[in-house]
């Protein structure tokens, strides 16, 4: 599995493809699948059964996972997307923004 350098809860805008300049929080990251769910983004259409949880089944609108490369992480200072980087403060490693260069 490879490092991703997004994580969940982190605030993202997608950069390609049909839900380009869209924001949104990172729900789950799929590191098996590259892959991240973001709040609001790539919404489809999932047609479920009657079930016990949800005894009218029909259409129900869902986020899909959406490809890591197609997200940039924003800046909280600038709001701005930036590229991320890893340096050691103190004893513990931390993510900065090499935009404002503020721990993330």
């Amino acid at each position: 599995m490879t490092k991703l350098k997004i994580k969940s809860g982190d605030t993202v805008k997608v950069i390609a493809g049909e839900n380009k300049n869209s924001q949104g929080k990172v729900l789950r990251v799929l590191r098996e699948k590259n892959k991240a769910v973001v709040e609001g983004v790539n919404m489809v259409s999932k047609h479920t059964k009657p079930s016990a949880k949800n005894p009218q089944g029909g259409i129900v609108k869902k986020e899909a996972p959406i490809h890591i490369s197609n997200l940039a992480l924003i800046d909280p200072k600038t709001q701005e997307p930036t590229k991320t980087g890893v340096r050691v403060e103190g004893d513990k490693k931390v993510r900065f923004s090499k935009k404002s260069n503020q721990v993330l």
